[in-house]
């Protein structure tokens, strides 16, 4: 006879989530190879896809983390190279710190400039980003071509952003994107190895480092 399924009694989103997160705990034991903020990240990356592979491929500068966090603090900008990465960073998380989401892909003036210079929305939109006042944090979840024109704009001398999620999905230039990220010292960054990626976990890295912020400002009041 086949196996009977296991419905688990839970219809609420928030205890969903709880389960989800206590069964990725679970079937991770420790030691495991994230500890700290950092195995907060990737445990929501892993809750985000249900990709445990991830354990092997996530990539941490060795300040990233702080460097996230000191900005969302800072009320920092994040800026997206999809509109669908934005929609995946929720404000009830960011607004409490003071910070905006915004992406710039249907702006008019980068829509000109991108059909003037044969290239794609999402690589201009990171020219008109760099210009922003304040902590800014890259998100890129969808287009290699972003987070090349963001590294091509650092080499000519542009200001380093405070961190840089780099985590563009697919078959060309995704993981050779994310492997020039990979070697740069001069900015803090979070990646993906290999082509794996998407807007949903660019997304989820914002969630998870405004989750470990609002869990470490309720600790300090306790």
């Amino acid at each position: 006879m086949p196996e009977t399924t296991r419905i688990l009694p839970i219809t609420a989103p928030e205890e969903i989530e709880a389960a989800s997160l206590a069964i990725i705990d679970a079937e991770v034991p420790e030691p495991r190879p994230y500890v700290g903020p950092q195995w907060d990240i990737v445990r929501r990356l892993i809750h985000t896809t249900a990709d445990f592979e991830l354990l092997k491929l996530v990539r941490f500068s060795a300040n990233a983390v702080q460097a996230g966090l000191t900005a969302l603090d800072q009320g920092a900008t994040i800026i997206t190279d999809t509109e669908m990465a934005r929609c995946a960073i929720p404000l009830r998380r960011l607004q409490p710190f003071g910070c905006t989401v915004r992406c710039f892909m249907n702006d008019p003036d980068v829509v000109a400039a991108a059909a003037a210079a044969g290239s794609t929305r999402a690589a201009l939109a990171m020219d008109f980003a760099l210009d922003l006042p304040g902590p800014v944090i890259f998100a890129i979840g969808n287009a290699p071509t972003a987070l090349l024109r963001l590294i091509k704009r650092l080499n000519s001398g542009a200001p380093a952003p405070a961190l840089v999620i780099g985590m563009p999905v697919g078959f060309v230039n995704a993981a050779e994107s994310k492997a020039l990220l990979q070697t740069r010292a001069d900015v803090p960054w979070i990646t993906i190895k290999g082509r794996k990626g998407g807007s949903a976990l660019a997304g989820a890295t914002v969630n998870a480092l405004a989750i470990v912020l609002r869990a470490a400002g309720a600790a300090g009041k306790a």
